[in-house]
């Protein structure tokens, strides 16, 4: 049978000039080994309209009829997204032993046995946010910063006055919360910003930058929940010990703290 070839995105011969790269190095960059087999199978070769092929059905489908008979062009966009869909179909377990080596390199140290649980109880929120191993791993570092987590112009502009008063607040009743899951810290704190009159954002966008120290994350009551109380406290403190901090939520305005509830 005649395999075609496959060319680049404008159409000409797959070569250098189009970034062709070796196996290794598309493993290096974080695709899964089910995912680029499934993709450089669909290249030249089809199964109806299945996009989606298991190396299992490979196997069991495989014929030589199917094979197409014109070039196929490969597309880095979709063989991105194909990954993802494999990231996000992974089990947890399993994603995260593969992600370990390259959140190490991201962090360059090892992590431990604690951390690695954490890992675990994370990939749930991660998983759906990445496309690659190395993407994953990116977006995971924040979780395993060590305190205390420094926040750029951008995000230090989000801690005024307002933002660290509601923030000490929120302090002193996740120290007492009675239950530490998303839902129930959800609730704590949606409740917090309804007694201070206060859309919800107005209070995520600092817990965000204090916790995670960026404006994206996973959903912040899962954050929180991953971190755990000891660690989501004492991030949220580091950030109102500041310089500053301390004599600005001293001068908060009366008028904003929270109602008492009836």
């Amino acid at each position: 049978a005649h395999i075609p070839l496959i060319h680049g995105p404008d159409g000409a011969k797959l070569s250098k000039r189009h970034g062709a790269l070796g196996i290794a190095a598309y493993r290096d960059m974080g695709f899964l080994p089910e995912a680029l087999r499934n993709y450089l199978l669909r290249l030249g070769w089809s199964h109806g309209d299945d996009e989606i092929i298991s190396t299992e059905q490979a196997i069991a489908w495989f014929d030589l009829p199917a094979i197409g008979r014109g070039p196929a062009r490969f597309d880095m966009a979709k063989l991105t997204s194909l990954n993802g869909h494999y990231m996000r179909m992974s089990d947890d377990d399993d994603l995260a032993a593969r992600v370990r080596p390259f959140l190490e390199r991201a962090l360059d140290r090892p992590i431990d046995d604690a951390e690695t649980a954490r890992l675990r109880q994370a990939m749930p929120g991660l998983k759906e946010r990445a496309k690659t191993l190395a993407e994953l791993a990116q977006n995971a570092v924040f979780y395993f910063l060590k305190r205390p987590l420094v926040l750029d112009k951008k995000l230090t502009a989000l801690m005024d006055d307002a933002a660290r008063h509601h923030l000490a607040a929120l302090v002193a009743l996740l120290q007492e919360a009675p239950n530490w899951d998303a839902a129930s810290l959800e609730a704590l704190v949606r409740d917090y910003a309804a007694r201070a009159g206060l859309g919800l954002g107005k209070i995520a966008q600092p817990l965000r930058a204090a916790l995670t120290a960026s404006s994206t994350s996973p959903g912040i009551f899962d954050v929180m929940a991953v971190l755990g109380r000891a660690e989501s406290v004492g991030r949220l403190q580091d950030q109102l010990a500041n310089a500053d901090a301390t004599p600005n939520i001293g001068r908060h305005r009366p008028d904003s703290a929270v109602k008492t509830a009836t």
